[in-house]
């Protein structure tokens, strides 16, 4: 194994590693970092067989490894260290850098992602299949930055958030006077998305009505906006995504078998995250990263085990509630029990923590429709607005706002 140190949140500092690597602020230090809390000789990296051996060195401030004060660990790829105030992650140095943004530790899935660095080249339509929760969306944005239209807009549009209605005009748009409440000609996605790409997410839910309106479009590229008597041209690389399966659709009727053709050009089937527990370290150290908090390596371990049925996005979730619940606090084993759902917590066989989840998931809730609530009167219901506000996809508050049973017509004053 070849590794390499990189600084965390600094694209530009890493170092390789050699048979002994001292870290510290003493400029003779191989790894020399300069800190709040960084001794002058704070610790040593040994290289040992198939083994990397980390030693403090009777450091002031101690040497931590992900999260636990250690004097001597043997390390791994995706470890977390910290050096006085600085963060330090370890790195594979020998992975191979793809022109493609994405990559997995799952020899599988990363076949399949390096494969779209040559489709992102293309202006074919790609169909992403899989659960939800697991990432297509970041996929979709991946193939289009990796595009040569990457320079144009990345528009998407969530097929099961809106009315038939409102589904139409949000993508060929919509002249003035058409239907109540158009008080303006408005451009639709696919205008919005000239010479970019635009994103069909939830393409299993797009009314049947509308579906053949959509594949004419795609066949003839060109649209009609709602209430218009003339066509427009269009541009655009279409991307798709559902965790519906199509071929049943199909059998019972609701999803037109020519679109689908017409979409299926490429296909990704994105793997569920229990299909790629090798990328779980990575995933939870990034979230924990971005939002400021600390997992312990057994809590992580225990995670590891959960078969995470929403997917990256309700790991993120369980990240995101411990940085809101547990600022600037090392999460062990004991907060499992507040942050994870009773269903979740019954891996661990405890009935007090299941208890305690019930107790503690009520108020959760309660605290999330509030701030929920708050911003959709702030915005006057804007959906679009009250998710950026929120940190969260459109298409999670519109199952929030159905689950909270929220009238929108209350916020529209």
């Amino acid at each position: 194994m070849q590794y390499k140190i990189e600084l965390a949140n600094d694209k530009g500092q890493s170092w390789s590693l050699q048979k002994l690597t001292y870290i510290g602020q003493d400029p003779n230090c191989q790894i020399h970092l300069q800190g709040e809390g960084v001794s002058e000789r704070h610790a040593r990296l040994e290289l040992q067989d198939t083994q990397l051996i980390l030693k403090d060195l009777r450091s002031t401030t101690g040497t931590f490894v992900n999260g636990v004060r250690v004097l001597e660990a043997v390390l791994k790829i995706g470890d977390c260290l910290r050096i006085g105030s600085l963060e330090l992650c370890l790195k594979d140095n020998r992975a191979i850098q793809s022109k493609f943004s994405l990559s997995s530790r799952s020899h599988s899935w990363n076949e399949q992602l390096q494969c779209l660095s040559s489709v992102s080249n293309t202006s074919f339509p790609v169909l992403l299949l899989g659960p939800s929760g697991t990432g297509k969306d970041i996929i979709a944005q991946a193939l289009h930055h990796n595009s040569p239209r990457a320079n144009a807009s990345f528009v998407s549009v969530n097929c099961s958030a809106l009315s038939e209605t409102l589904v139409e005009s949000e993508l060929f748009g919509h002249i003035k006077g058409s239907f109540t409440g158009a008080i303006a000609d408005r451009k639709g996605a696919f205008e919005s998305a000239r010479g970019g790409t635009l994103f069909l997410d939830e393409i299993g839910d797009l009314p049947y009505g509308l579906q053949a309106k959509l594949l004419r479009a795609l066949e003839n590229s060109e649209i009609r906006p709602v209430g218009s008597d003339r066509t427009i041209k269009t541009n655009v690389r279409i991307i798709a995504a559902t965790h519906q399966h199509l071929y049943q659709k199909i059998q019972e009727g609701s999803f037109r078998s020519d679109l689908f053709y017409r979409l299926n050009v490429i296909t990704v089937e994105v793997p569920a995250l229990k299909d790629r527990k090798e990328d779980f370290e990575d995933l939870i150290y990034q979230f924990a990263r971005q939002m400021r908090v600390r997992f312990s390596h057994n809590t992580i371990q225990l995670l590891k085990k959960y078969e995470w049925p929403g997917n990256i996005r309700e790991l993120k979730n369980v990240v995101s509630r411990a940085s809101a619940l547990f600022p600037q606090t090392l999460i062990e084993e004991r907060h499992l029990s507040v942050l994870l759902s009773r269903k979740e917590q019954s891996i661990y066989g405890s009935t007090e923590a299941q208890l305690a989840v019930t107790n503690t998931l009520p108020v959760i809730k309660e605290i999330e429709k509030q701030m929920i609530m708050k911003r959709l009167m702030a915005n006057h219901g804007n959906q679009k607005r009250t998710a950026h506000d929120l940190g969260m996809p459109k298409s999670t508050l519109h199952d929030r706002i159905k689950s909270y049973n929220l009238d929108l017509k209350e916020f529209k004053t």
